[in-house]
């Protein structure tokens, strides 16, 4: 599932190349994608103007004249593709909505396994979004930082790794992001999130930022179907230290891995990966797999 990284880069994608656009002509290919497109989606985007873009967690939020928003999810799969309208383009394979403005620009969503979902709010109702309501501050926000999660880990027996998934808590992380910065932190995945202490949270956070921002910068990691906007691979997977790299050595250690090679675990049916040595359980009271 693309994460916060690939979600940013595409949406900045679409910001260049729709912002200030007029949308002169939409379509539907499909009825829906993880639930039914709103009745008459197509019709209620002709004609406006696409006013701003902006993030919340996963989701891409469109702003459009007449006070709506169409709020976007790429699901598992999904993907936009940017291009220019040629006269009477078919749409691509898999491709459930496409978006034609005044200016010449074409956006479309292509979505393979249609876990994606896309719906069309006023802009008072964002914030009360089923989706979007209770989610936790944005990881790249002012509101952010290591006495957050403390809080929020006090007194939790499941693990860290749980901790930073939970939306509720921190919003957008997702699996990769997530190993990566537990590595960068030296924490241990698989440590009760309340064993950790407050300076381990405050190291923990500016990581979560460093690798964020990095992924960003490189375009996200480009992993199945994701790819940029304009057709472009991201190439932040070129620079994981510890995701997807079960016994490969750990860069941090020395010669000869002396960690014996990254490890994988599974934690509530996904994987994780890490260096024993780097991220040592402090403990045997933080062993927590659930």
């Amino acid at each position: 599932m693309p994460e916060l990284p690939e979600v940013e880069t595409v949406m900045r994608g679409m910001r260049v190349h729709l912002e200030g656009h007029t949308i002169s002509r939409a379509s539907t290919h499909h009825t829906g994608l993880r639930w039914p497109f709103p009745p008459g989606l197509a019709a209620s985007l002709a004609g406006r103007r696409v006013d701003g873009f902006a993030r919340r967690g996963k989701y891409i939020l469109i702003t459009l004249s007449g006070g709506m928003v169409l709020v976007m999810h790429l699901g598992m799969s999904g993907r936009v593709l940017l291009s220019t309208p040629v006269e009477a383009m078919p749409p691509a394979l898999h491709e459930h909505l496409v978006i034609e403005t005044a200016e010449g620009a074409r956006c479309g969503l292509v979505d393979p396994r249609r876990f994606g979902m896309v719906d069309l709010v006023t802009a008072g109702a964002v914030e009360s979004h089923r989706l979007l309501a209770g989610m936790g501050p944005e990881p790249l926000g002012n509101r952010f930082d290591g006495a957050w999660l403390a809080a929020r880990g006090k007194g939790r027996r499941s693990s860290i790794k749980a901790l930073l998934l939970d939306q509720r808590v921190v919003a957008g992380l997702g699996n990769i992001y997530v190993s990566e910065a537990l590595f960068r932190a030296r924490i241990h995945p698989a440590r009760a999130a309340g064993a950790v202490s407050g300076a381990e949270y405050a190291r923990l956070a500016t990581e979560i930022r460093t690798v964020l921002e990095e992924a960003i910068a490189a375009g996200g990691s480009s992993l199945r179907d994701y790819v940029q906007p304009d057709g472009e691979l991201g190439y932040f997977q070129h620079a994981w230290r510890v995701y997807g790299r079960e016994g490969q050595g750990c860069p941090d250690c020395p010669g000869p891995p002396a960690c014996g090679g990254v490890v994988r675990i599974t934690q509530s049916g996904r994987s994780t990966f890490f260096c024993p040595r780097q991220q040592e359980m402090k403990n045997a009271r933080d062993e927590d797999l659930s």
